[in-house]
């Protein structure tokens, strides 16, 4: 009998992890916002919204129903974007027994609270506390479905839950390698989108490749900052939840982050770039609430402080950009 994995959230990055358990040979229960979406994936075995020209099994079923959904499923993937993360939870939690596997792919921090997304979970779901993992590493949604050799972090506090969840995610072409630090996995999987506005907004500007090295690099060290503040290991963000991601989506022609730095680099303004956007940008978001936990926790992150004051303040970028050379000194590794 096949094992049942239920995916909530039929973005591109969900449905890409669906295509994968069901290459896998899992039995897939996809939830979708959209009720008429889930009828046309079940129709022609296509999500036409959010990964155009992609087959699908016939083993991914699609579902506007949360309880149909996770019903006997094995473990759950939770891949919504995080702005609306904690009200799907809270439909999730009545009808998801609490001993159920819950995974987020989830690449963001919830702005209100400045939650990661398994806080957020612990909190609605304290049941499920010690079955929470995470999922985070460089890896396109259009990639993995066309079965590109990827590589990413599993991670759980409970490193048996890491291990025990760990066959779900190997194929041939897609693999985990665990870890313990939940914090560290998922602070990398978040910011490297607002590093990645950076770099794409250089990239508008008509900067180079020098530009781009350096705000990857530094980038990074703004990154690990933070996580030695909030209690992770810095040696996750040379991993693949941290530098891995944060090259990919700083340079990937597929990076949406990317694309958002690239236009607004150019000088369309971000309201008019969200405007004709299908798919979320984490970054955007992800930008105010890095603000607010370098404040909070009394960090030097000069990249991310210019990405906010561009995006929330309507900062000039070329000025952005005079501003953070003009302050970049001090000691490399501080």
């Amino acid at each position: 009998m096949s094992r049942k994995i239920a995916v909530i959230g039929g973005g591109s990055w969900g449905t890409s992890l669906a295509f994968l358990m069901a290459d896998n040979g899992c039995d897939v229960a996809l939830w979708v916002y959209e009720k008429d979406l889930a009828g046309t994936i079940n129709e022609r075995h296509e999500n036409i919204l959010f990964l155009p020209g992609i087959a699908l099994s016939p083993k991914i079923r699609a579902t506007a129903s949360i309880e149909e959904s996770v019903k006997d499923a094995e473990a759950v993937l939770f891949v919504v974007p995080s702005h609306v993360a904690r009200s799907v939870l809270m439909k999730l939690g009545p009808v998801l027994p609490p001993s159920t596997p819950l995974i987020s792919a989830t690449k963001g921090i919830e702005n209100e609270t400045l939650l990661l997304m398994s806080q957020v979970m612990e909190e609605i779901l304290p049941a499920s506390r010690s079955h929470i993992a995470v999922l985070s590493g460089p890896s396109f949604a259009k990639e993995v479905c066309q079965r590109h050799p990827t590589a990413v972090s599993l991670a759980a506090k409970n490193h048996d839950l890491a291990v025990r969840l760990q066959p779900l995610f190997i194929t041939p072409y897609f693999k985990t390698f665990t870890t313990t630090d939940i914090l560290g996995v998922q602070l990398g999987g978040a910011l490297k989108n607002v590093i990645a506005l950076a770099a794409g907004g250089a990239d508008g500007l008509g900067f180079g490749h020098n530009t781009r090295a350096a705000l990857i690099s530094r980038g990074l060290a703004e990154i690990t900052r933070l996580g030695r503040a909030m209690g992770a290991d810095p040696k996750t963000f040379s991993g693949l939840s941290g530098l891995g991601d944060l090259i990919l989506t700083s340079t990937g022609a597929l990076s949406r982050n990317r694309t958002v730095g690239y236009q607004i680099g150019l000088g369309v303004k971000l309201p008019e770039i969200l405007k004709e956007m299908k798919m979320v940008a984490e970054g955007v978001q992800t930008a105010r609430a890095a603000h607010h936990l370098a404040q909070k926790h009394g960090v030097r992150m000069p990249i991310v402080q210019e990405i906010y004051s561009v995006l929330f303040e309507d900062k000039d970028p070329h000025q952005a950009v005079t501003d953070l050379m003009e302050s970049a000194a001090g000691d490399e590794v501080s």
